[in-house]
């Protein structure tokens, strides 16, 4: 393999808790609630599926079916999707709900698992070409950049910025001819088996990781350097 393509979210970084997104929105705004009901109010929006690489929602509300489907194909799309999930949930400013998208878009609310720099050191060192191919709506590069992992990046592919989103071999495509890669030589990294592994028909090889908390994933990418020799 002389090329590697990483997906973003649950596999190079992850986004903080649904609480912890929650309580610094409301600090941001000067509103102080009570912890049982900041909790009760951070569950809610959890369950609705609010926070952008969070937990999907438990229930997609019968008006939101066609927006969420195609959420990624534009930065306009991926708010409408996410604020109408956010607004599922009564907080005590309706200004909240993008507030919370807002927040989410920031490098303070990600961090990267701890493995994430030694891999991506470790393929620079190798002489590997590595782009990021994410379905995503809005710009991630301030957040390599914030956590230094900007450096070993070659090439960003986001699905907002081409209108197609994985699994949809058209993006796959764009990355390899961005890194002037051949499929059969490039692996994807990726934790959504059905999105990821749309890169498998153009000829890549696909490997998966667990989509976990940052702190419960500590070595998940390093076989991607036994992978890629």
């Amino acid at each position: 393999m002389t090329t590697v393509l990483f997906d973003f979210s649950g596999t190079l970084f992850r986004v903080e808790s649904t609480e912890r997104w929650l309580r610094a929105v409301l600090d941001a705004a000067g509103i102080v609630l009570a912890e049982p009901e900041l909790a009760a109010k951070a569950r809610e929006l959890e369950a609705a599926g609010a926070l952008p690489g969070g937990a999907a929602p438990a229930r997609l509300p019968e008006e939101m079916a066609e927006v969420w489907h195609v959420r990624d194909e534009s930065a306009e799309l991926h708010r409408a999707a996410y604020t109408g999930l956010s607004r599922q949930v009564t907080l005590p400013d309706p200004a909240l709900h993008d507030a919370l998208y807002d927040r989410h878009r920031t490098p303070a609310a990600w961090s990267p698992y701890p493995d994430a720099h030694e891999v991506m050191n470790g393929l620079r060192e190798r002489g590997s070409r590595v782009g990021v191919v994410s379905n995503i709506g809005w710009d991630l590069r301030p957040v390599f950049r914030a956590h230094g992992l900007d450096p070993y990046v070659d090439a960003y592919v986001l699905s907002y910025e081409h209108g197609v989103q994985k699994p949809d071999p058209r993006l796959f495509t764009v990355a390899c001819e961005a890194l002037d890669a051949d499929p059969r030589s490039t692996l994807m990294v990726g934790d959504d088996r059905r999105a990821d592994g749309g890169a498998a028909a153009l000829g890549c090889a696909v490997h998966f990781v667990d989509h976990l908390p940052a702190a419960e994933r500590p070595d998940g990418l390093r076989p991607v350097l036994d992978l890629v020799g």
